[in-house]
């Protein structure tokens, strides 16, 4: 038999309880001195990889923990700090490397975008075509002696990779690449060689930018880079490492200079098998086979993956060059199902976090290394419990998948078209220009959050809770009139998350207590579990959304989360297809927009907020998914009166690409964020004649900064020159849910005035 390995590439920073977070926020906050926050984090750091060397891991990395990002990590760790932040340290400074993150009372915050197609945001690096590199501090040998001092492991650290890096940095020019490439390979090998000389045996260079289809030039790139660092580091072993999907240059990169390569054997699954049975494998290489989903919460079955495994294995088995590993981090997964004691039994059995998918990959590591008796009853459980599940009563409800059948191919349609509805809508509303409203929540503060406790512990009766949001809405809802925003919210105080919140009022979802994972910085989310067939119950929004229009002549938004969102932000099924969870979504909201519009809401926002996140990476497979999410977004609101108007939002989104698919939803007022970008978003518009309404994020509510009003106009007088004023409106980035309201009135008193200053410039121009 082959000594086959497990491996994991990235371990969850939160915490079995989110200690992580609660760390942090309490050192931003002030509460800790910056000694306790550090010794607080290296308790959890250690902790971490104790726990992986106890489940049995044989290679435990290092360098997956961060403060905040990795990829901030190592854009601070090879000197990449914007300007606006540069001081004399040579050492970036704890306060500089938040301040990079969150912005501070001088400088705006870099921008953070999605990790590939995850709900994982990473900070952006800004490099400019003068950039010039330097080693800060290796972080990295720190990380690895702590690990190899304290405990008594020597692990794999894991870097992000020199074009990874470049690749996913702004405000070079293209024709810079090569450059900048050439100043930081020394680097990296700096780090490498430090690495090596203390003791590492293989270092993990992560280069998921590979799964992209590559140009001759990047395939080159690719060979000068890792020829250098080989060079470099001789001794050491370097493994790349992809992920999220396949990768097109299969021949090409197994050929890199390079001790090993991971492919991801999940989300690549068909096309990496495919090149690796047509190509073969070098058998002077590790192949490090993720087989372990990575990115959802699933049980895998043992007795598949296993025969799969054994079909990777070289014909002569002495080799032993195969690795067991995750299909990726384990960053987008939750830390462990054994604190999760209120589930239905049948979907308990069939879950697998963190430290269930290390035991995973350890027992087919196992497996392959023993035989498969040696874990036979492990396969047999895997199999037994992934059946009682697909044979329960919750995926197999026949009303709901009627519905689904009697679905058309045609895409759904509103009686009207935008323009006869624009008319129809600017009579019913008779709202000003540059209408100013918000997104939709208000912040969640410690009261709201503890009252909302009070009541789910049973402390608080259904009527004293119900009193205590009404309080809060008509509250906001008179804040929001005396600050004269135009369309009003009432503010979302009795939603835990814009996903969980639908979840919990809908078949086929299901919830854990400790299900958290980081979505960016301190913010993390427990995402739904949809486990069956998804359907509509009761009304989820109405009376709250009814309670502050009642409270107001101004009209009040409804608040839903569009269907692609659900999906994207929570684990799903993976026994049906996309498309089928899609639309059995969209009909359980369509009854929720119906029922709005029956309570006389007559503006309905459906967000979207994750519809460009769940792009597929390779470009055979967008077109699908776009489809699939238009039909399902229509699905769920075309039917309404063409008085009834409806919106979206979406943020953080390179809008360029998917123009069209916006355009094709048909709403009414679609807002953006602007701010976060420093209004680069606006340029899409310059080359798409867009006609539908466009609610402009003026200021990004990540940050606590107060943004001024010249700041915000600047924003709306850019967006005027290639937008019609009739359709623009102004609105922060995205919701308000996470900032403080000492932030948030100031705030949105300046966006206020920044519109009426605007207004005020058109209307002379006009009259002039």
């Amino acid at each position: 038999m082959s000594n086959v390995l497990s491996a994991n590439l990235g371990y969850p920073r939160i915490g079995e309880k989110r200690e992580w977070k609660k760390a942090l926020e309490q050192f931003w906050a002030g509460k800790i001195s910056k000694e306790t926050f550090l010794d607080t984090v290296k308790t959890l750091r250690l902790s971490y990889l104790k726990k992986q060397k106890d489940i049995g891991v044989d290679l435990i990395p290092v360098g997956d923990f961060s403060l905040y990002d990795h990829v901030l990590d190592t854009a601070v760790l090879f000197g990449l700090i914007p300007d606006r932040f540069k001081s004399d340290e040579k050492e970036v400074s704890l306060e500089t490397y938040f301040s990079i993150a969150r912005g501070n009372k001088d400088a705006e915050a870099s921008e953070m975008t999605k990790w590939f197609n995850t709900n994982y945001h990473y900070i952006v690096p800004e490099i400019t075509n003068e950039t010039k590199p330097y080693l800060t501090r290796n972080r990295l040998l720190d990380l690895f002696n702590e690990a190899k001092t304290e405990l008594g492991i020597v692990t794999k650290p894991v870097i992000v990779g020199p074009i990874t890096l470049l690749k996913l940095s702004k405000g070079y020019d293209d024709d810079h690449f090569a450059t900048l490439l050439d100043a930081l390979l020394p680097l990296y090998a700096q780090v490498l060689g430090e690495l090596q000389a203390a003791g590492a045996e293989w270092v993990q260079i992560d280069e998921p930018i590979l799964v992209r289809e590559q140009s001759e030039e990047d395939l080159a790139a690719f060979n000068r880079a890792y020829k250098f660092i080989k060079e470099s580091v001789p001794e050491l072993k370097l493994l790349l490492q992809t992920y999220f999907e396949a990768i097109d240059d299969y021949k090409e990169v197994v050929q890199l200079p390079v001790d090993g390569v991971g492919l991801d054997f999940i989300y690549g699954k068909e096309a990496n098998l495919a090149a690796i049975k047509a190509y073969g494998f070098p058998e002077d290489k590790v192949l490090a086979a993720g087989v372990v989903d990575g990115r959802n919460i699933w049980k895998t079955d043992l007795s598949a993956t296993l025969a799969e495994l054994q079909t990777l294995l070289s014909a002569d088995e002495d080799h032993g060059k195969l690795w067991v590993t995750p299909s990726s981090s384990l960053l987008h997964v939750p830390v462990t199902v054994a604190n999760e004691t209120d589930l239905d039994s049948i979907l308990l059995n069939a879950l697998s976090f963190a430290d269930e998918k290390l035991n995973e990959v350890v027992t087919l590591a196992k497996g392959l290394s023993e035989g498969e008796a040696a874990i036979a009853d492990a396969v047999q459980k895997s199999s037994a419990d992934l059946q009682a599940l697909q044979q329960s009563a919750h995926r197999n409800n026949q009303a709901v998948q009627k519905e689904i059948d009697q679905l058309g191919d045609e895409l759904p349609t509103r009686p009207g078209s935008y323009k006869l509805r624009q008319q129809v809508q600017a009579d019913a509303f008779n709202l000003p220009p540059l209408p100013t409203t918000t997104i939709g929540s208000f912040p969640q503060t410690k009261e709201v959050r503890q009252a909302r406790r009070n009541w789910r512990k049973g402390e608080w009766s259904d009527a004293k809770y119900e009193q205590f949001i009404n309080d809060e809405t008509a509250k906001w809802i008179q804040i929001q009139e005396d600050l004269g925003i135009d369309v009003l919210v009432h503010g979302e105080f009795e939603r835990n998350d814009m996903v969980e919140y639908f979840g919990e009022k809908l078949a086929g979802f299901a919830f854990t207590r400790f299900g958290w994972v980081q979505s960016y910085g301190s913010r993390c989310v427990k995402p739904p579990l949809i486990f069956g067939d998804v359907s509509w119950i009761a009304p989820m929004t109405v009376k709250e959304s009814a309670y502050a229009q009642s409270l107001t002549k101004k009209p009040v938004k409804g608040m839903l989360t569009g269907p692609v969102t659900i999906y994207n932000w929570s684990f799903v099924r993976d026994d049906i297809s996309q498309a089928e969870v899609f639309n059995q979504i969209a009909l359980a909201l369509k009854k929720e927009v119906h029922a709005l519009e029956e309570a006389d809401i007559r503006m309905i926002q459906v967000d979207e907020p994750a519809l460009r996140e769940g792009l597929p990476l390779k470009e055979a497979k967008k077109a699908g998914y776009l489809h699939d999410s238009v039909y399902s977004f229509r699905l769920a609101t075309t039917f309404v009166n063409n008085d009834t108007q409806i919106h979206t939002h979406m943020c953080y989104s390179e809008f360029d690409e998917i123009i069209d698919t916006i355009d094709a939803l048909d709403t009414d007022v679609i807002s953006i964020e602007a701010a976060r970008s420093h209004g680069e978003i606006i340029a899409t518009f310059e080359d798409f004649d867009y006609k539908k309404g466009i609610g402009l994020g003026v200021y990004d509510i990540h940050s606590p900064r107060i943004p001024s009003v010249e700041e915000m106009k600047s924003y709306a007088e850019r967006a005027l020159k290639v937008l019609d004023p009739k359709v623009v409106w102004i609105n922060p980035d995205c919701g308000l849910k996470t900032r403080r309201p000492e932030e948030t009135i100031p705030a949105l008193k300046n966006m206020v005035e920044a519109a009426y200053e605007v207004r005020e410039e058109l209307s002379n121009h006009v009259g002039k």
